[in-house]
C-alpha cells in the first residue's frame, strides 16, 4: 500500500470543460428501449450526458479549460514547468498528447510533458505525480489535464469532459496525503479488448453481434462487468478512505466534503452509507453529467461546490476507482484556490 505525505504543494485552482451537446438517457433513446431505459435511469441515477461533436477530442476540451485557468490565475506561460495528461483518450497512439498540448498552449520548450494512461482513478494519481515533482523543489508550477472522450449515443453511462488543475510550490502549504493502489488481476472487469498490440484490430472486429439484451456489441467497444465493478468498488473504497484518514490523523468529521468518482448511484450510495456520511457532504454530478471517467471528481467540484470553494478554505477527501483495476484516495486542503464556472465548448 503506497501511502504518501507531500509537503510544500499548494492546490492553486481547477476548472472543467464539457461539450455543449446534451443527450437524455430517456428522450434520446430508441422508442422500443424507453421502458427499460427508465428503469435503468432510476437505478444508475444518470439522466443526461454530454457528448463531443464529431471533430472534438478530449484535448480540445482540456485546451479550453487550461486557457481559462491560466488566465484566471494570471500565470505566465514560461513559468509553467510541467504539463501532465491523465487520459485514456489520446489524440494519437503516438506522439504523446501532452507534448502536443505543450505547443498548443504555447508553453516553454523546457516544460516537462507526458501522458499517464489511467481512467476513473486517475485524479488522485495525477495529483500525486505532479505534487511529488513540485515537492522535490525543482518544479514550481504545473498543470494536470484529465478526462476522456468516452460517450456514445446509445450507451447510458459515459459522458465527455476534461478538467485542468494547477499546483504550485509553496512552503506554507498544508500537507497532502495519498493512498494509491492497483489490482491487475481484475483487468478484464473494465476493458477495451481489441486495438492494442495484444489483439490488433482486424476485419473480424468490425462485425458486431447482438447480446442477450438485444444490444449490438463490438470488440472495439468497452466491455464492462457491472456486478464485478459494484463488488470491487463497494469493497475497496470504504476501507481505503478510513486508512487514509488514519494515516493523516484526520477525524472523519474534519473533512468538509467527500468526492467520489461518479460511477453510478447504486455504487456511490453504498459507499456513502458504509462510511456513515451525511448526503450533503458527498456532492454528486451523476444526474446531469453521467460517468466522466477521470474528470468526474473535478467536474463534481466545479458544478456542485465550486462557489463554496472559490477563494475559501476547505478540506477535501477524494477517491477515484475503476479501470485497471485501480483506486486512489487523497486528502487535500484548498485555501484561496480559484474555481471558475463550468465551461461549455
Amino acid at each position: 500500500m503506497a501511502q504518501v505525505k507531500l509537503q510544500n504543494v499548494r492546490y492553486a485552482g481547477m476548472t472543467t470543460c464539457v461539450p455543449h451537446r446534451v443527450l437524455s438517457n430517456i428522450r434520446d433513446c430508441p422508442p422500443q428501449m424507453r421502458n427499460a431505459r427508465e428503469r435503468l435511469v432510476r437505478n444508475i441515477g444518470i439522466e443526461e450526458r454530454r457528448i463531443c461533436a464529431s471533430w472534438q477530442t478530449f484535448s480540445d476540451l482540456a485546451f479550453d479549460a487550461a486557457e481559462q485557468l491560466i488566465t484566471t490565475l494570471n500565470w505566465q506561460r514560461d513559468e509553467i514547468d510541467a504539463l501532465i495528461i491523465v487520459s485514456q483518450s489520446p489524440d494519437y497512439l503516438l506522439p504523446s498528447t501532452a507534448i502536443i498540448m505543450q505547443d498548443r498552449l504555447k508553453l516553454s520548450q523546457s516544460t516537462i510533458a507526458f501522458d499517464i494512461n489511467l481512467g476513473c482513478s486517475g485524479y488522485a494519481f495525477g495529483l500525486h505525480v505532479l505534487g511529488a515533482m513540485i515537492a522535490s523543489g525543482g518544479i514550481k508550477k504545473g498543470l494536470i489535464l484529465i478526462g476522456d472522450r468516452s460517450a456514445g449515443v446509445i450507451d447510458p453511462l459515459f459522458s465527455d469532459a476534461a478538467s485542468v488543475t494547477a499546483l504550485e510550490y509553496d512552503p506554507a502549504a498544508p500537507p497532502m496525503y495519498f493512498d494509491l493502489n492497483s489490482d491487475g488481476s481484475g483487468h478484464r472487469t473494465i476493458m477495451l479488448p481489441a486495438g492494442g498490440h495484444r489483439e490488433p484490430f482486424g476485419i473480424q472486429h468490425a462485425l458486431p453481434w447482438k447480446d442477450s439484451d438485444g444490444m449490438w456489441r463490438s470488440p472495439t467497444e468497452l466491455c464492462l462487468d457491472g456486478p464485478a465493478v459494484l463488488s470491487f468498488s463497494t469493497q475497496v473504497v470504504p476501507p481505503a478512505v478510513r486508512k487514509l484518514l488514519e494515516f493523516a490523523d484526520c477525524p472523519i468529521a474534519d473533512v468538509d466534503y467527500f468526492l467520489f468518482h461518479q460511477a453510478n448511484r447504486m455504487i456511490n450510495e453504498t459507499i456513502r452509507k458504509k462510511l456513515g456520511l451525511e448526503a450533503d457532504k458527498v456532492p454528486s454530478s451523476l444526474r446531469d453529467f453521467g460517468n466522466t471517467s477521470g474528470a468526474s471528481i473535478p467536474l463534481t467540484m466545479t458544478t456542485r461546490i465550486g462557489e463554496q470553494l472559490d477563494g475559501q478554505s476547505a478540506r477535501l477527501l477524494m477517491c477515484g476507482f475503476g479501470v485497471g483495476l485501480s483506486w486512489g484516495t487523497c486528502l487535500v486542503d484548498v485555501a484561496g484556490a480559484v474555481f471558475p464556472a463550468l465551461i461549455e465548448s
